[in-house]
């Protein structure tokens, strides 16, 4: 059984920093890839960031240079550094992780809140 649970969520002002973490209950090397989605109310999910053993692969447009996603290995986990954070950043995060073989499969964590307000 596969469990992603985030962590790290809350309110911060803006400007402020967050770390959310996620914590798999597997290797990390079973995946072909992990991220982070992100889904305020009223609005769309949308990838934030992604990365593989290799190394982050992309960044969301409005992140870039503001977020940064890494790994470790030996916890099995994976983090997003949030930066000079924006109101704009509030949503609820999820982690996911993706298999691609046999066939293409997501798995998704529960989900931690982060808001960013005055």
């Amino acid at each position: 059984q596969v469990q992603l649970v985030e962590s790290g969520g809350g309110s911060v002002q803006p400007g402020g920093s967050l770390r959310l973490s996620c914590a798999a209950s597997g290797s990390i090397f079973s995946f072909h890839a992990m991220g982070w989605y992100r889904q305020a109310p009223g609005k769309q999910r949308e990838l934030v960031a992604g990365i593989t053993s290799g190394g982050p692969i992309n960044y969301a447009d409005s992140v870039k240079g503001r977020f940064t996603i890494s790994r470790d290995n030996a916890k099995n986990t994976v983090y997003l550094q949030m930066n000079s954070l924006k109101p704009e950043d509030t949503a609820v995060y999820y982690c996911t992780a993706l298999r691609l073989r046999p066939t293409r499969y997501d798995y998704w964590g529960q989900g931690t809140q982060v808001t960013v307000s005055s």
